[in-house]
């Protein structure tokens, strides 16, 4: 039954990343066609869209009163994203930081992280605290949005995604907008949710740790391909720029998600060991970058560091 349930998962991951690109397009295009500014699109449709199935897992697992799964997978998500992605994309080329990043969201992910672990330090995730992650969003995209008004331009990442929306009549646009959502729904229930809670079961571990490792590797394997891909055509601005963004919505939007739905608790080894490893690693790619004398470049060295965390993450989990 194992190889049924991870299956199901591959499967769902397909459907959720497929769909999710549906929904964004959709929505995007149906929102450029009664007159709203790329500036709008990009910092709502477009960046939040590139969660869409963080956030969708999160709703769906928060209906059942006890999201597991959506705690695990937003924290397990950053941690895929700075270990695994961005270990594997500067094994193949290394990545520069910009300096937009430097300047503005490397320290806002920093603030993020902080205030996560702030809340979380009670082992409970409640209201107060989605309420709070939600505020601090809602700050960024208020600087982003003042940023971009007086520099006319947007983040390089926005930038690009925009220009991948394809031009569609509002018909259309309307009707794959609906389909998008509504595979995004089926396929986060009973193609994500549903077999990670039964593979946990056959696998004798916490539904946490299956929503921090499986399906948290699942919905960061579209990151790993895009950041992949910008590398390679040298688009490092957008490379990093998509993890730290990815990693900001992931605590702030997708945490908020069960804090406000379905309040719950945290075990001691849950927060001191993944949100401590998740801590680590957002600290360690700050020093590549702040640290006196760091050369401001994720070298192959550095990526094979972070890949190693990672891995040694996934064998302390199992183990």
């Amino acid at each position: 039954m194992i190889w049924l349930w991870l299956i199901l998962l591959v499967a769902g991951f397909v459907l959720l990343v497929w769909s999710a690109d549906l929904f964004v397009e959709g929505t995007a295009a149906l929102a450029r066609n009664i007159g709203v500014s790329d500036l709008f699109i990009g910092l709502t449709a477009v960046s939040i869209g590139t969660s869409a199935p963080e956030i969708f897992i999160a709703i769906t697992d928060s209906f059942r009163l006890e999201p597991d799964i959506a705690i695990g997978n937003a924290i397990g998500s950053n941690v895929a994203n700075m270990g695994l992605v961005l270990g594997i994309t500067a094994l193949v080329v290394p990545l520069p930081y910009d300096k937009r990043i430097l300047r503005s969201e490397l320290p806002m992910l920093l603030i993020a992280t902080v205030l996560a672990g702030i809340c979380l330090v009670d082992l409970h995730l409640g209201r107060v605290d989605g309420i709070l992650f939600l505020a601090l969003f809602g700050f960024i995209m208020y600087r982003m949005v003042r940023s971009s008004t007086k520099t006319e331009h947007l983040p390089d990442e926005l930038e690009n995604a925009l220009s991948d929306i394809p031009s569609m009549e509002t018909g259309r646009a309307s009707f794959q907008a609906l389909i998008g959502l509504a595979i995004l729904v089926v396929s986060s229930n009973f193609l994500i949710v549903e077999p990670a809670r039964n593979l946990a079961g056959e696998l004798h571990v916490a539904v946490f740790d299956v929503g921090t490792t499986i399906v948290a590797v699942g919905t960061s394997l579209p990151e790993l391909a895009v950041t992949l891909r910008a590398a390679l055509k040298g688009g490092y601005g957008i490379a990093i720029g998509n993890i730290v963004g990815s990693n900001m919505l992931n605590l702030l939007v997708v945490l908020s998600v069960p804090a406000l739905m379905a309040p719950a608790k945290l075990s001691l080894s849950e927060y001191l060991f993944d949100y401590g490893v998740m801590f680590v690693l957002t600290v360690v790619i700050a020093l590549f970058a702040y640290a006196v004398g760091a050369k401001k470049v994720i070298t192959r060295l550095e990526g094979g560091l972070l890949l190693a965390a990672w891995i040694g993450y996934i064998l302390l989990k199992y183990t």
